[in-house]
């Protein structure tokens, strides 16, 4: 289904832009310190949940677009990749507050499961990225782009379930550090922007795709 070049150039972006914590890994990691790594594999796993459904939002909202026409899919292209410089011009000019820390209420497993997946799953910028980010390495020629996009979002959750796993499990060691320490939150800003950026104009010079 996927060239292994392209597949391979996915599976690094993606893992450069996981391995980076964003919100979601801070409150995994607060809620392992908070309440023990079970808890923060259990948020984990939540939010992986959320992240699977936006990835079969990705997949079927874009099928008629992109079956449509060159035109369309160069639109959702350029689209997409406008997005991804925005997020990453925003990343870069955000501060980061030493004071904001995140608080959680100790939960029972099955609502911290609960809390994890609708977090995720109402978060508007995670519906963004997926929609702005998965279709770039979708390619018509190769088969059904729907099922390329779903793909490539289980193959991003399936990463982000391994990387986030780690955090959990050293939260209770390096948790404070991460949550507390300026210059880490400084270093991870730059290089998520930077990251955004690139793929961004990555894709804006890409060549057009044809059906």
């Amino acid at each position: 289904m996927f060239e292994w070049t392209r597949l391979a150039t996915f599976m690094l972006a993606a893992g450069l832009l996981i391995v980076v914590p964003g919100p979601a890994v801070l409150y995994v990691v607060a809620r392992s310190m908070d309440q023990g790594k079970v808890a923060g594999i259990v948020s984990v796993l939540g939010i992986a949940l959320g992240a699977v459904v936006h990835s079969l939002a990705a997949a079927v909202g874009i099928t008629a677009v992109l079956a449509a026409s060159a035109l369309a899919f160069s639109t959702v292209k350029y689209l997409g990749a406008a997005y991804l410089i925005y997020l990453g011009i925003t990343t870069l000019l955000k501060k980061p507050d030493p004071q904001e820390k995140i608080v959680v209420e100790p939960k029972p497993l099955w609502q911290i499961f609960r809390q994890g997946f609708v977090v995720n799953l109402l978060n508007p910028k995670t519906a963004l990225f997926f929609l702005a980010f998965l279709p770039q390495f979708a390619d018509p020629a190769r088969g059904s782009v729907p099922l390329q996009t779903f793909t490539l979002g289980l193959i991003f959750v399936a990463i982000a379930l391994f990387s986030d796993s780690i955090y959990a499990l050293l939260a209770g060691q390096l948790g404070g550090w991460l949550k507390q320490s300026q210059t880490f939150q400084q270093r991870q800003r730059y290089f998520s922007g930077l990251v955004y950026i690139a793929l961004g104009v990555g894709t804006a010079v890409s060549g057009h795709k044809t059906k």
